[in-house]
């Protein structure tokens, strides 16, 4: 199915209250540009963020905890500066999976200030749990944690693409297709 039909799909599902949770973001220029980010072998950032917000806002919203903020740090997660597999960066400790998530919540500061808070921050920042080492804090980022994990299993569709996840990408740049 592609990408543009799925994101359509996805939309249709949205309540009110989780529309005007995330609809400043959705509608903002440099959130869009996430359609142009791979995520993983076939998925946008935005497309992957999109379902990691809505399923972490129904799970937030089934237990009562703060389903607004949970939509909000779901959705702006993976809000980094750069597609990472066309734009590695050099070195091991910058290694995408252990310096996005602070990217994602610099770029989250500069283009929505009205979310900077402590839980959206906790959000973003320990979505990468255990890479971050600290654990999250809140119930809130754990769900998004959890369910980000879960969505990203697709990967395991495309086991020829494995080594650039594994941070493998830097040795094996253009020795494997």
């Amino acid at each position: 199915m592609k990408e543009e039909k799925i994101i359509e799909n996805l939309k249709s599902k949205f309540d009110k209250e989780y529309q005007e949770a995330v609809n400043i973001i959705l509608n903002n220029d440099e959130f869009k540009k996430r359609l142009t980010f791979h995520h993983h072998e076939n998925r946008s950032v935005y497309t992957h963020s999109l379902f990691v917000s809505f399923y972490s806002y129904k799970i937030a919203k089934i237990m009562h905890l703060d389903c607004r903020k949970t939509a909000i740090g779901g959705l702006l997660h993976d809000f980094y500066c750069d597609d990472w597999q066309t734009n590695p960066k050099k070195g091991i400790k910058n290694l995408h999976g252990f310096i996005h998530a602070k990217e994602a919540y610099k770029n989250t500061e500069i283009n929505f200030p009205e979310f900077s808070d402590e839980k959206i921050k906790d959000i973003i920042e320990k979505h990468m749990f255990p890479l971050t080492i600290k654990p999250p804090i809140y119930l809130e980022s754990w769900i998004v944690s959890l369910v980000d994990k879960a969505v990203s299993l697709e990967v395991l569709l495309y086991p020829k693409q494995w080594y650039k996840y594994i941070g493998l990408a830097l040795i094996f740049k253009g020795r494997i297709k």
